[in-house]
């Protein structure tokens, strides 16, 4: 398939014409015959096959070694949309599948793209039939291919053109593997050809060696060809421990002295849920010691061999599911963060540790808290509401990390500790065992908020992604209605609607309204037309814990509000609500707030607002769920030129955002930077607005979730 040259061939005739008109005083090139390089030779074929394009590279999109898709090109990862522009944009894809390990990934691609063949021709491709018909004619996955990649050539390079009398008719300058494969492919058309030596060559580890002969070419070639591994599997850099040495295995544990197992799999059982709270010392000496509450496990382990090849062997007496011999499959370090990753065929066992969980994690106020006293569960989600599942239970933590939940059964032991949380600077790993429902909570949790009255604990659930809560708190769950501070905040002064939303935003037909809610569950609406009467109750949300019912009669426009409303926010300065309607199922909105609705045009300072200091996320809900945690240490800077950057020293989030519709509506986009891509979406809508303080909501598609986002001013 690759393309005829006639500029080259052209150039090729006129240097042999002008041979004729050669004088004496020109060069004479008679180079020994074996320095000259002839079409279908041995160290020809060799250096055809080392500048042959490498098409590895990208096997996470085409999955075919022996083709490379032309960037840029797009993809859609797990349901996000990347462009992919360089290397770094491979990473990205594989950041998005090892998001986690047991869902089902896909690279779709967007069509048309540009292939890229063996000989750098390439070809338009429309389909995914087109692309499969090309890579059928690729070996599979780690197969051994023509190209050779465990050697490289320094670029550029310089090539003698003879002609029969071995008189210099051209020379050709190399700088790419394209050039040099153009090269000897035309060797054929040429009467001889030579390299000038020397040259510079580079191996898969860095080093380098200068070439100077023919033989020494063709030498180091064949010595590297299979030297390395080629990385010919269908992922990104491979994740091999190529440049891996058990005295990096010895220097990581001896670093990081807590470890905890962050996946363990055997025989398609998922089982580090059952060894949540679980710590592994492992020994320069070859011991291993496990603790878990105050229970005590001894081992030994023992690493060999180099590279892909290292050996790890463990054996812990009374966990027979981590004896075996595992192959060391990764290291992978990050800031805060380091993972050993054994692999046994389809077996998994992956170790981690934060490399400072030795007096580094401030855990004295969970402590403090946790041991002090009786606990309830109060709130459990997973997937839906399961905290009745808990009604009857009374938790215990014990200074010994042990614990107990008693209910009428009798006393269920387990066990606690603390450790850095997956995306919260602490964690709180609870074990009760087996039985259920206290199996469900066995795991890592996120600490999300710590007082002596409540612990708020979050979980990202393997899988698919979706997260799980945990609340304990000191008195027990009532069946759901927790009132006391709706009560409080609506019946201490006045209110006024600052938004509602009925498929339209509506808010101006309160403007005048002031509302008083009174103990006795009366209620009054007052404008200039005067009082009109109404009531109020407190129940359950359809939707979320809380409910609150309003009713002022039939009049308009306060029939409107007459409705079970789930109550999504209380403060003593704003209580939020939404409904679902009959019929379509949309969402109605209604905020009261402090201060009277100013018709709409408060809203339009807010660039000037925003672009006044630094923000932080306050607080951030979706679907009622609260997602704070995630946000902390967060702080938010607005560009007046649109951008605008979420940094917490380590973790920069880089973003777009714009105010539209006269400042009442707010479009953000990071992309896919986490967290912060939860809140890319062009319609938020601007609930309020002050100097230190806005707040947005954005009712999502489908299922019509609501997100509701509060900054607040630093």
């Amino acid at each position: 398939m690759k393309t005829f040259k006639p500029i080259l061939l052209l150039t090729l005739s006129v240097l042999f014409t002008l041979t004729s008109c050669r004088t004496e005083d020109d060069l004479a090139i008679d180079p020994p015959v074996e320095e000259t390089i002839e079409a279908n030779s041995t160290v020809a074929d060799l250096l055809s096959r080392t500048a042959s394009n490498d098409g590895s590279d990208d096997n996470i999109i085409d999955n075919a070694s022996c083709l490379s898709v032309q960037l840029p090109v797009t993809v859609t990862v797990n349901g996000i949309e990347l462009e992919i522009n360089d290397d770094d944009g491979y990473e990205d894809i594989e950041d998005i599948i090892d998001l986690f390990d047991d869902d089902v990934d896909s690279v779709v691609i967007s069509y048309p793209i540009t292939i890229i063949l063996v000989d750098f021709s390439t070809v338009v491709v429309n389909s995914d039939s087109e692309l499969a018909a090309l890579v059928v004619n690729c070996v599979g996955e780690n197969e051994d291919d023509d190209d050779i990649e465990c050697i490289d050539f320094q670029y550029p390079i310089t090539a003698s053109v003879l002609d029969e009398n071995n008189n210099l008719i051209n020379s050709i300058t190399i700088n790419s593997d394209n050039d040099m494969y153009d090269f000897i492919d035309d060797l054929d058309g040429f009467a001889a050809a030579t390299i000038n030596f020397p040259i510079t060559v580079i191996f898969a580890d860095g080093t380098t060696q200068v070439i100077n002969t023919i033989q020494e070419l063709e030498n180091a070639i064949e010595m590297a060809d299979d030297s390395c591994d080629e990385d010919d599997d269908n992922d990104f850099d491979d994740d091999d421990c190529d440049s891996c040495s058990t005295n990096d295995l010895d220097t990581i544990f001896a670093d990081c002295t807590e470890w905890s197992v962050d996946k363990l799999e055997r025989n398609d059982n998922d089982l580090e849920d059952n060894y949540v709270g679980y710590e592994f010392e492992f020994n320069s000496d070859g011991t291993i010691l496990v603790t878990q509450g105050i229970n005590t496990f001894n081992g030994t382990w023992e690493a060999s061999g180099t590279g892909n090849t290292i050996s790890v062997i463990i054996n812990v007496i009374g966990l027979s599911d981590f004896n075996d011999t595992w192959n060391l499959h990764e290291i992978e370090q990050e800031p805060g963060e380091v993972k050993v990753d054994l692999r046994l065929g389809d077996d998994r066992l992956r170790f981690e540790s934060d490399c400072s969980s030795n007096g580094s994690i401030d855990d004295t106020a969970l402590v403090n808290a946790l041991t002090n006293g009786d606990w309830y569960v109060t709130y459990y989600f997973d997937d839906t509401d399961e905290t009745a599942d808990f009604t009857d239970y009374t938790f215990n933590f014990a200074s010994d990390n042990t614990a107990t939940a008693m209910d009428m059964s009798g006393t269920t032991n387990g066990s606690w500790s603390t450790s850095s949380g997956d995306n919260t600077e602490l964690g709180l790993n609870l074990n009760f065992g087996t039985g259920i429902p206290l199996d469900e909570l066995a795991d890592d949790w996120d600490v999300l908020e710590v007082t002596n009255d409540i612990i708020r604990l979050k979980d990202i659930s393997g899988g698919d992604g979706s997260e799980d809560f945990l609340t304990f708190e000191r008195t027990p769950f009532n069946g759901g209605i927790n009132d006391t501070a709706l009560v409080n905040a609506l019946t201490n002064g006045d209110w006024y609607v600052t938004y509602y939303f009925d498929d339209t935003n509506e808010t101006p037909d309160f403007a005048d309204y002031t509302f008083n809610f009174a103990s006795n569950n009366t209620a009054t609406a007052m404008d200039m037309s005067g009082t009109t009467n109404g009531s109020w109750s407190t129940t359950s949300g359809d939707d979320t814990e809380l409910g609150l019912n309003l009713n002022f009669g039939t009049g308009i426009p306060l029939d409107e509000l007459a409705d079970d409303w789930d109550v999504l926010e209380v403060t003593n300065d704003i209580i939020r609500l939404k409904d679902i309607s009959g019929g379509d199922g949309s969402e109605d909105f209604l905020t009261f707030e402090r201060t009277p609705f100013d018709g709409g045009n408060g809203n339009d300072d807010l660039e000037d607002i925003l672009t006044d200091g630094l923000w932080i996320v306050a607080s951030y809900t979706e679907d009622a769920d609260d997602q704070t945690g995630n946000y902390s240490g967060y702080q938010l800077d607005f560009d007046p030129a649109g951008t605008v950057v979420a940094d917490n020293g380590s973790n920069p989030n880089n973003g777009t955002w714009m105010v539209i519709s006269s400042g009442n509506q707010m479009v953000l986009d990071f992309g896919i930077a986490i967290p912060f891509e939860e809140f890319n979406d062009d319609d938020w809508d601007v609930i309020s607005v002050s100097a230190t303080e806005v707040v947005i909501q954005d009712v999502s598609g489908g299922g019509g979730g609501t997100d509701t986002l509060t900054l607040q001013k630093l």
